[in-house]
């Protein structure tokens, strides 16, 4: 399995292979867990609990925040890659959840693309492939 910088949905389904494939090539991974809820409270929670951000977060106030910290807690991993995968989402309705829910997308992918620029990153660019696993709801 190959590895690319970006945000891909996949089914819930496809998780395992994923992981599986991760351990066999020792990247590191963070699985977020938001129990199916897109909300911007659950979404940063999972966040904070889950992954790497420099300097920490103690609000959901700000997406510019999450977004650098982010950025710079992937950038200082001593590892080249970096696999995501937000193992739980339940696609929203529109609405409130449905626009936090584009906004943590679109943080992710930032990031994720962002990490490939060897000028941004000091020459230092990382692969970070995001998997966001998303089911309708029933």
């Amino acid at each position: 399995m190959e590895f690319r910088s970006g945000l891909t949905v996949i089914s819930p389904g496809e998780v395992p292979s994923i992981l599986i494939g991760v351990a066999r090539r020792e990247i590191p991974v963070f699985v977020l867990a938001t129990e199916g809820r897109v909300d911007r409270e659950s979404f940063f929670r999972a966040v904070r609990e889950t992954l790497p951000l420099d300097p920490p977060l103690v609000s959901s106030r700000s997406w510019d925040a999450l977004s650098d910290s982010l950025w710079e807690g992937i950038h200082k991993l001593a590892s080249s890659h970096a696999v995501i995968v937000w193992r739980d989402v339940v696609l929203p309705d529109a609405g409130s959840d449905g626009d936090d829910f584009q906004i943590a997308l679109s943080v992710l992918q930032d990031v994720a693309e962002s990490l490939t620029d060897p000028r941004a990153t000091s020459g230092t660019p990382k692969v970070v492939s995001v998997y966001v696993a998303a089911a309708s709801k029933a």
